[in-house]
């Protein structure tokens, strides 16, 4: 299974990352849990500077922007286990 975090505050970028990420997964048969990570502490452990911030597997692969769908796809590709 694919874990993916979303890091932010809860702010409308935070918001439109989380949905970007959703619908790039809808017609997707990879199984993926996403998890909100809204805490100060828990987001400066991952050392990003600006949010939203995605993470897959523990990996951050995107920070301060909302990557296109396209991208998020080939991160999933390349992350799921």
């Amino acid at each position: 299974m694919l874990t993916i975090k979303i890091l932010g505050s809860g702010c409308q970028n935070c918001k439109r990352l989380e949905q970007e990420v959703r619908d790039a997964l809808t017609d997707s048969p990879i199984t993926y849990e996403i998890i909100k990570v809204t805490d100060y502490a828990d987001i400066a452990v991952y050392g990003i500077m600006s949010t939203p911030g995605l993470v897959m597997n523990e990996t951050v692969v995107s920070f301060g922007r909302i990557p296109k769908r396209q991208q998020i796809l080939n991160w999933v590709n390349e992350y799921q286990s």
